[in-house]
């Protein structure tokens, strides 16, 4: 079995495959003040409450947007399979599919080379990624797998808890698109202007990126494909035609295919 884990800012993610299946996933809060030893035991639990020997468990690959985080995986990693992880970093690059360009190589979120990864190789075409994390992403990669570059915005709930926290009258509310964008209470007027603002963003962001790949590159516009992952896609999945496709483990499978290579 390979582990396959993804730190975020927020979440860290877990998952182990068999062959090309993820059989199992979990998540956990990112947080760098624990040390290995606990995230140890936090994966080790979750290994024994679901019957699986960490025997069984070969080989591993790592992708990690938090820097403090990286050394105690790597041990953490090691001390599950018996010898260093894989680590996606600039290190690799050079092996990947996907090309980075070399302004960007110390800077694009390793999960955003991931999710460059599976993208390209599994649609063979050019793409935009949207990643619905703490921060929204577009990546753009061209017909080549060029990563011609990326458009970051706050991320949904981020955007929502900056709101929230600056304002001590505001009610939490659930993240749906309301009926219409004239809201008559406080609920649907800030559905109203988060959840419909953001489809605005992401249709207005995602037109842009398509026409100026197209120009950069002499693309087609509609050869350019939009790819939906994160957690958070699903909130405007119901209102949006703008995504061909969605996959919330696009980024693990990446990580799995880069884990192939090597």
């Amino acid at each position: 079995m390979l582990l396959a884990i993804d730190i975020g800012n927020t979440n860290i993610v877990v998952a182990l495959f068999h062959e090309d299946e993820i059989t199992h996933e979990w998540r956990i809060h990112s947080d760098p003040n624990r040390t290995a030893d606990e995230y140890s035991s936090i994966i080790l639990s979750f290994f024994r409450d679901n019957g699986i020997s960490q025997s069984y468990i070969k080989s591993g690959v790592l992708s990690s947007v938090v820097p403090l985080l990286i050394g105690p995986f790597i041990r953490l990693m090691e001390n599950i399979i018996g010898r260093k992880p894989i680590i996606l970093g600039p290190s690799i690059y050079d092996k990947l599919p996907v090309t980075i360009p070399k302004s960007a190589l110390h800077e694009i979120g390793t999960d955003l080379v991931a999710n460059s990864v599976q993208a390209f190789v599994e649609y063979k075409k050019p793409c935009i990624i949207a990643d619905f994390g703490t921060a929204l992403t577009f990546t753009a990669i061209d017909d080549k797998g060029n990563i011609q570059g990326v458009a970051i915005a706050p991320g949904i709930k981020t955007a929502v808890n900056s709101l929230f926290t600056n304002t001590a009258q505001l009610p939490s509310v659930p993240l749906e698109a309301p009926e219409n964008s004239l809201g008559t209470n406080t609920i649907h007027s800030i559905q109203a202007g988060i959840i419909l603002g953001y489809k605005g963003l992401v249709e207005s962001l995602i037109d842009k990126i398509k026409t100026d790949l197209s120009k950069k590159c002499n693309l087609k516009y509609e050869d350019i494909k939009v790819i939906a992952t994160g957690g958070l896609n699903s909130v405007l999945k119901p209102i949006t035609d703008v995504f061909e496709f969605v996959d919330k483990q696009l980024t693990l499978k990446g990580l799995k295919r880069i884990a192939d290579l090597f």
